[in-house]
């Protein structure tokens, strides 16, 4: 067994008491996610947290990262000046493997190309008792789930799709390295207290509908915002009929409506999952403290008294969905597909398939994705599109060769991947990107933002399930239907692609992750040592102090349209193999965000010469003249991946302050952490104020408290000026962060 039992040990020990505790605290029964939260309060003092209004500081069990998040979080642990990480931790190399040539080559090529980074995560993990888990070892939440998750916990990682875990009953949330650090030197992480949607699936799935479908369906209805300051938790028989691997699904692509987290309660699909991977003692004990790992009775017979918002879903009404593109809250169902796409004008034509990821590659996915592969060539199909697989880890690809599936997808054309994210988040060598067709592709990962699968800024990017994906691939059409549609074969009859075949129960994994983990050392430890001539990683140096003084005749950096993803705001891809050198990421800055001015991307005003240039050139001349900038943005501003690059790179780039409609949640206190002053508009409409060649002026800093608001004046190039006010959601803590310069700089005075 690879996690540490004797932390989950101890943890069912006190959840009894814990449990008891809140509820008596309350005075009213609690939903599950209230049970975990309460049982990890980091000072267990009898506080009752207003739901969505007070801050709260937990205690998780654990922390995750992957590679290219690790290594700014493992600089900044080191900046923080502790021996060794206060809690379980583990890194894990998944996002640095280009997909090109298949799993052995890519593997190859990624060991060689990113052997400083992987030495030094490699390192610094010994140094500081963390678990490494080499490249091709899997994704990180695939690893989390099938070693590390256990129902009641609470988990954080350097990732915004860590509630993954939330598929073993697991309050698992994606945050930024320096919340991550928090954690490791030993303090109470802090996070607004959440308020929770209720989601009660009733029914049974059947046929071509998926789990995936869930999730699709409800993040059509939340949209990409609605569920921003919540958890999500699922509950009714229909949760309960649902495969844990397809709870984890769900879960993992809740992320997409901007939710803290999404969970399901314990039930025997996750005894039955701990015990195929070996967590036998885990599920034992799980299987003792059922009560407590599932809400009460009351809450569930009552739910619209007891969550903040109430959804009811039929499985058995459910029909399979394709999200996008561009955007995976654009929910169609696929009998609405053929009417959707034509009056979108979305490219039929399907030029790639690809399933795997962290969101659909457990060994269900394969499977039923596999069936469909079968089932084509019984029927003598030829694909009409490309097919890729990226399995999600070496325990799964291991059972996914055992049992035929790889050699079925290999035989109908298909390209198997390393057990990494690959094109995912744009490590995809895709030939011809670079010529941006106008294109579609389906896949079953989460996300479909423009540019981020093969940087092509005109590939229509859709999300299924794998089996949908998998139809489609064969069919190479969009708008083909496996539900009423048929196809020709090669030998010129029409015939119908039967329903996906139920995977096998009673699956027992492998103990190959073993062999995958390099386990913290208790012995020597290694310096972590960086070249200082390196272009991949870079020791960090403390931001400075605020300086005292209200922001005056500051300019304007970017106004930013539209939706403004951290995709846009600090670009993955080619970028990633920069994300341990502040100094040289900072050159992505805002490149892919539309300046609200011109319509373009990278260019924007520069007031000292009038010229229109790349945003990370112009915040550096802006920077380095002594007045910093600002940033302006819309709705949902920093929406997506967790990455704190997009907080750190205007940071080192010498930005003020960053004013929007809305923030994303991970987004807003990552800018926070860094320092950066987060501002909203009282009146959405003043965005609309903001001119290209504006000066700006914000008074008030020097009494920032919890509920006051700030005076933004804007002067303009005419000799006229007009203001406004803007509203903050610091807390007493937070403003100190802002003092500081970071929230480092205040760990590290601590240190001293």
């Amino acid at each position: 067994m690879i996690l540490d039992f004797q932390l989950i040990e101890n943890f069912y020990r006190q959840l009894p008491v814990k449990t008891a505790n809140a509820r008596k605290q309350l005075g009213r029964p609690l939903t599950l996610a209230e049970k975990i939260l309460y049982s990890h309060v980091f000072e267990q003092n009898g506080k009752i947290f207003e739901r969505g209004a007070d801050y709260a500081d937990f205690a998780p069990d654990r922390v995750a990262m992957q590679d290219a998040t690790a290594q700014m979080a493992m600089l900044q642990f080191m900046l923080a000046g502790r021996d060794n990480s206060a809690v379980a931790a583990s890194v894990h190399c998944d996002h640095l493997v280009i997909a090109r040539d298949g799993a052995d080559p890519d593997l190859e090529r990624a060991s060689v190309t990113n052997r400083e980074v992987y030495d030094f995560l490699k390192s610094a993990s010994e140094k500081f008792n963390i678990d490494f888990w080499k490249p091709g070892s899997g994704i990180i939440h695939q690893i989390v789930f099938e070693n590390y998750a256990f129902p009641g916990g609470m988990m954080i990682g350097t990732d915004s799709h860590t509630p993954t875990a939330g598929g073993l009953g697991m309050v698992a949330i994606g945050v930024g390295g320096a919340d991550a650090v928090d954690v490791m030197v030993g303090m109470g992480w802090e996070l607004k207290f959440p308020k929770i949607i209720g989601v009660k699936l009733t029914g049974r799935l059947n046929g071509w509908t998926s789990p995936k479908d869930v999730i699709l369906k409800l993040t059509g209805m939340l949209t990409v915002k609605g569920g921003t300051g919540h958890i999500i938790e699922y509950f009714g028989e229909g949760a309960e009929s649902l495969a844990c691997t397809g709870k984890a699904t769900i879960c993992n692509m809740g992320a997409e409506t901007g939710a803290t987290c999404s969970l399901f309660g314990y039930d025997k699909s996750m005894s039955a999952f701990l015990n195929a991977t070996g967590r036998e003692e885990v599920a034992k004990l799980a299987d003792l403290n059922m009560d407590h790992l599932v809400g009460d009775r009351e809450v569930y017979e009552n739910p619209g008294k007891y969550f903040d918002t109430y959804i009811e879903i039929n499985l058995s009404e459910l029909e399979p969905y394709i999200n996008g593109p561009f955007s995976p809250d654009i929910a169609t169902p696929l009998s609405k597909m053929k009417e959707a796409a034509k009056i979108n004008g979305w490219p039929e034509a399907v030029e790639v398939g690809l399933i795997g990821s962290c969101t659909n590659s457990s060994y269900e996915d394969l499977s039923r994705a596999a069936s469909v592969a079968r089932h084509a060539i019984g029927l003598k199909l030829a694909p009409a599109s490309e097919f890729k697989v990226s399995p999600g880890s070496d325990q799964i690809r291991a059972v996914a060769e055992k049992e035929g599936f790889l050699d079925t997808f290999r035989k109908i054309g298909g390209q198997v991947f390393a057990n990494a994210c690959g094109p995912c988040i744009g490590q995809w060598e895709r030939k011809d990107s670079e010529k941006e067709k106008v294109n579609s592709i389906i896949h079953s990962f989460n996300r479909n933002f423009s540019k981020r699968t093969d940087g092509n800024p005109n590939t229509h990017a859709f999300v299924a399930s794998p089996e949908i994906v998998t139809a489609i691939a064969i069919a190479g059409k969009l708008t083909f239907n496996p539900l009423t549609d048929t196809l020709v074969n090669n030998e010129g009859k029409a015939v119908k692609l039967p329903e996906p075949e139920l995977p096998a129960l009673n699956v027992r994994y492998s103990g190959k992750a073993q062999e995958m983990l390099k386990r913290a050392s208790s012995g020597n430890k290694p310096e972590v040592i960086i070249d200082p001539k390196s272009d991949r990683l870079q020791m960090l140096t403390p931001f400075s102090e605020w300086d005292g003084n209200d922001l005056a005749g500051v300019p304007l950096l970017m106004k930013a349209k539209g939706k403004c993803t951290t995709d846009h705001i600090s670009m993955a891809g080619y970028w990633l193999k920069f994300r341990g050198h502040l100094e040289n990421i900072s050159s992505n800055y805002m490149i892919g965000a539309i300046n609200a001015f011109n319509g373009k991307t990278n260019s924007i005003l520069n007031r000292f010469n009038g010229s229109y240039e790349a945003v990370p050139s112009v915040a550096k001349a802006y920077r380095d003249s002594g007045t910093g900038s600002i940033v302006v943005g819309e709705e949902n501003f920093g929406e997506g991946s967790s990455r704190e690059h997009a907080a750190m790179e205007p940071r080192f780039l010498g930005v003020k302050a960053v004013l929007v409609k809305s923030f994303a949640r991970i987004h807003e206190t990552n800018l926070k952490k860094q320092g950066i002053l987060t501002l909203t508009f009282v009146s959405k409409d003043d965005y609309n104020r903001v001119r290209e060649d504006d000066l700006i002026d914000i008074s008030g800093l020097t009494s920032l408290k919890p509920g006051n608001a700030l005076k933004v004046t804007l002067h303009h190039s005419d000799g006229t000026s007009e203001a406004f006010f803007a509203t903050h959601s610091y807390n007493e803590s937070q403003t100190d962060w802002f003092r500081a310069g970071s929230a480092l700089n205040i760990i590290r005075k601590r240190k001293k």
